[in-house]
């Protein structure tokens, strides 16, 4: 996959009435393929790992829902086209879903700094996550925030581990107040190796 491929345009965007059409099967379709990109760790955090058409399908989305028209465009891909993985990395959402709002609260508020402490582990080699710039994941008061997008900057070697079935990868996060960690699936592994350029 190219450079050029792997940033959505305003070419790319298909006039609303148009995706309403294909809305229910887009849905499941990405459905689908994000049960396939997704890893649990620990009770309650969840990684989305993101792609072109992960990202696509969220611009869609946000215009479909929101209905901002053109003006919508350039603040949706602004706002999603840096969670495109750009051929040596991995770019994951992560997301801690707790239902009950005040333990949401209690757990996010000792959470602060959690976006430092995520790290991938590829054959026993460990990558940090480097927290998405120009967005705060955590207050001044401590408190994380219940969604944090993380890159996973890979060397060639390390994709080449990736890439290879019989390597071992661990999602890990670190924290005090989370430590957990959770061997990636194989059928994960195997979809997420195909974000890397060749």
């Amino acid at each position: 996959m190219s450079a050029e491929e792997r940033k959505i345009t305003r070419d790319d965007i298909i006039p609303m009435e148009e995706y309403g059409k294909q809305r229910a099967e887009r849905r499941t379709a990405m459905s689908a393929l994000k049960r396939k990109r997704r890893i649990e760790v620990g009770p309650f955090a969840t990684f989305y790992f993101e792609s072109y058409e992960t990202m696509w399908q969220q611009i869609h989305e946000m215009l479909y829902i929101e209905k901002g028209g053109e003006e919508q465009i350039a603040d949706e891909l602004a706002a999603y086209n840096p969670l495109i993985p750009q051929g040596r990395e991995l770019v994951a959402t992560l997301m801690f879903e707790i239902d009950d709002p005040v333990r949401r609260h209690n757990v996010l508020a000792r959470l602060g700094g959690v976006e430092e402490t995520i790290t991938l582990s590829v054959g026993g080699e460990t990558i940090q996550a480097k927290a998405e710039e120009d967005i705060d994941r955590t207050t001044a008061e401590g408190k994380a925030s219940s969604v944090q997008f993380v890159h996973f900057p890979f060397t060639d070697e390390q994709v080449a581990k990736f890439r290879d079935p019989a390597t071992q990868v661990l999602v890990g996060i670190a924290h005090p107040a989370y430590g957990h960690m959770a061997v990636m699936p194989s059928e994960v592994q195997a979809t997420l190796a195909g974000d890397f350029a060749d």
